[in-house]
């Protein structure tokens, strides 16, 4: 029997940079809205307090999971499921969109976030050795 395909939203030595028609020059924490958390809030209490941990994948997964209410006896089927299909990666995520963070993925592939003022933000965006690839736009063209 054939498997079928599995997509990946993990990138390598690769810098998202901040949306370009953000219009703040600093990042802005998520802020709640209603009872239960925004995906930006999940994914940035995840990243800041676990940077490197974690690929693109499982936090998209993850995020996604906790949404749902998923038993952690599900994930391994809900997971090939979910990346059966293509998925947005952290170039749409609200983060690197509408508050201002750059999403580093170091050599294994394990991300991290960095505020658009910081010096480690800069500093990636200027190694020559690591890829850049723009968040998409909030608004159209």
């Amino acid at each position: 029997m054939m498997k079928d395909k599995i997509h990946t939203t993990n990138y390598t030595d690769t810098l998202i940079e901040v949306a370009e028609d953000y219009g703040a020059t600093f990042a802005k924490m998520p802020m709640p809205r209603g009872s239960k958390k925004t995906i930006a809030e999940q994914q940035f209490e995840l990243l800041i307090n676990h940077p490197y941990e974690f690929t693109s994948d499982d936090v998209l997964f993850w995020v996604f999971a906790e949404r749902n209410e998923l038993e952690k006896t599900a994930y391994h089927e809900a997971r090939e499921e979910f990346f059966s299909k293509g998925q947005p990666c952290f170039r749409a995520s609200p983060l690197t969109k509408s508050h201002g963070f750059g999403v580093h993925a170091n050599h294994e592939g394990k991300i991290a976030i960095y505020p658009l003022e910081s010096e480690e933000y800069r500093a990636l965006a200027n190694d020559p050795a690591v890829q850049k690839v723009k968040a998409m736009r909030t608004s159209k063209k």
